[in-house]
Order: C-alpha cells, then sequence, then structure tokens
C-alpha cells in the first residue's frame, strides 16, 4: 500500500526494446502487482518520452519511460473485528481457516462482516486495498468453509497470484456426496461457462467454457448412497467442484443450486454444502520454501460424517 506520492525513471535498455510497456514495468517494479501497474498505465501515470501510452506499447532503446505512483486515497472499506481461525502469520502471508457463511469480500448484499473487513481490522493495511479485495489471493465460496491464503505485502500479492495461474498451489478439498459415483476414483475434464438460463449458477458447456479438471477419490461409502470424497483441483474455476460433482449426478450434499438437497427423511442436520478445503501446498513468496498446511474439517461436516458412521451396517466402511 503507497502512503505517499512515489516516482521512478527507466532507460530502455537495448535488451528490453520491442518489450510490451505493462511487462517492461513488471521487469522493473517487481513489489508492486500486475494489476496495479496496469492502472498505472491506464490512468496515465506512465508517459513514455513525455506522452501517454496503452499497455501493449512495444517500448523502444533509449526511452525514458517515468513512472509516479500517486498516493493512495483512503478505502472506503471500514475495518471490523471478524473472528476466523489463523493457522499461520509472518510478515509475508497469513494462512487461515475461513468459517462456512462468512463471504469472502464485500459484493451485491455483502457490504460488511466479511472476511477483508476482518483482515483488514487484523492487519491494518494490505495490498490491493484499492480493488476492494486486499490480501486476497484466491476466494471459497461462502458456504464453503477451510483453508485461504492471504498475501500481506505487494511482492507476496504478485507472486502467489502468478503461482496460482501457473497451477504452482495444490490444493485438497473434502466434501460429502448426495450420491455415490460408480467408480472408486476418476478424474472429470470438463469446460465450466455461465449458465445459459440461471445467471447465479455455471455449468458443464460445450463452447466458450474455460477448461476445468477435477480428481475425485471416495474415502467412505454409506448404506444411504452418500460417501465421503477427497478431491482435487488441477484448476480453480468458480463452482468448479459443485459443478463437476452434479455432472455425474453426484452433487455435493447440502448444495440446492446443485442439485443436492438432502432429504429430509436421512435425518441428517445439514443447513449448507459441505465441501470443506483442507490443505493447501505452495511455494512461500520470500524463502522459497515449499508448506503445507491443513485446516480440520468443520465441525458441521465432522457431525454428519459421525451420524452417518453410526448407521453404518458393520463390514461397509470404505470403498
Amino acid at each position: 500500500m503507497v502512503k505517499s506520492e512515489q516516482s521512478f525513471s527507466f532507460t530502455v535498455s537495448s535488451e528490453h526494446q520491442g518489450m510490451r510497456l505493462d511487462m517492461f514495468l513488471v521487469h522493473h517494479l517487481p513489489n508492486f502487482s500486475r494489476s496495479a501497474l496496469y492502472k498505472l498505465i491506464r490512468d496515465g501515470f506512465v508517459p513514455v518520452n513525455g506522452r501517454g501510452c496503452k499497455a501493449g506499447y512495444r517500448v523502444r532503446r533509449g526511452e525514458e519511460v517515468n513512472v509516479l505512483v500517486p498516493p493512495q486515497a483512503p478505502s472506503a472499506l471500514v475495518p471490523e473485528k471478524v473472528d476466523f481461525p489463523i493457522l499461520h502469520e509472518d510478515e509475508s502471508i497469513l494462512v487461515l481457516a475461513k468459517p462456512p457463511g462468512m463471504v469472502v469480500h464485500p459484493a451485491a448484499g455483502h457490504h460488511s462482516g466479511t472476511l477483508v473487513h476482518g483482515l483488514l481490522y487484523h492487519c491494518d493495511t494490505l495490498p490491493g486495498i484499492e480493488e476492494e479485495r486486499p490480501g486476497i489471493v484466491h476466494r471459497l465460496d461462502k458456504d464453503t468453509s477451510g483453508i485461504m491464503l492471504v498475501a500481506k505485502k505487494d511482492n507476496s500479492l504478485r507472486k502467489l497470484t502468478e503461482d496460482f495461474r501457473d497451477r504452482k498451489i495444490k490444493k485438497t478439498y473434502h466434501a460429502i456426496l448426495l450420491r455415490c459415483p460408480r467408480e472408486e476414483k476418476g478424474r472429470v475434464v470438463a469446460e465450466i461457462g455461465r449458465h445459459p438460463v440461471n445467471r447465479k449458477k455455471m455449468a458443464v458447456v460445450k463452447n466458450n467454457g474455460r477448461y476445468a479438471a477435477t480428481n475425485w477419490h471416495i474415502k467412505e461409502q454409506f448404506d444411504n448412497g452418500m460417501c465421503f470424497v477427497e478431491i482435487g483441483l488441477e484448476t480453480g474455476r468458480t463452482h468448479q467442484i459443485r459443478v463437476h460433482m452434479a455432472s455425474l449426478g453426484c452433487p455435493v450434499a447440502g448444495d440446492p443450486l446443485y442439485g443436492g438437497r438432502v432429504p429430509e427423511i436421512f435425518g441428517l442436520p445439514v443447513s449448507r454444502q459441505l465441501l470443506h478445503s483442507s490443505t493447501i501446498s505452495f511455494i512461500h513468496p520470500d524463502t522459497g520454501k515449499t508448506l503445507m498446511f491443513t485446516a480440520p474439517l468443520w465441525p458441521d461436516i465432522q457431525g454428519v460424517l459421525n451420524l452417518l458412521r453410526g448407521r453404518q451396517a458393520p463390514g461397509n466402511q470404505g470403498a
């Protein structure tokens, strides 16, 4: 977060001749996020030889690139005390367990009490506040619980965002499904895009979707046809697990949007989608060391599992 005005000046060398202006800045100002640099170019704060240029402009040897970073405008976000378990924290990152029912960042209908408001209360300042998503590297749906990674510095935000984009960060989920897949394990590869009718939903689409791949492995099967699964994501699309498992006819239990409503006859206390982000493995942006953290199953999911296991016929656990 920039509290006072900063300025930088660079002369384009023969080595960088022909480079896009935005990539030239990424190379010379590694502590700024790409989105922040793009915004500076767009708003006219990056003149080349005294004239404004677009992000795609190809710089030429000998040109002077000046960068003016204006002081950060006060954020409209007001820090609030919001409780969430912290699993790890250092100068660069924070790893937490998001409770179910908590929205990650402000959106329509959710202007307070979000995770972002709580993060600002805890950390005071975070990178990316101009986009009202300070520190947010990735998201979880409102009713999905579990582990999240937060960046506390501009450099951390940039590196971790790039690692997510390049699929270097690995996440494992656990879920209870309303119905059990036919096979013990499998992989779903199907493009995901906005549902053609219900714009609140995503769907498996044949055209204009985004590549998505999900791996699943049944850990336990239950007498009522439900099962407990471990899920690995190769990509990170909106609602990916919920959409892919529903496409198999095996929606996440408690997810009415994708057909996972649990019948009352089952007698299970389900009030949200039973999906939990369990583990995350990533390279620390400062030390370069690989770290892994685990968030235990949220109590409501564990409680449903205990009930399902207690009703299980002898000799019918596991897959």
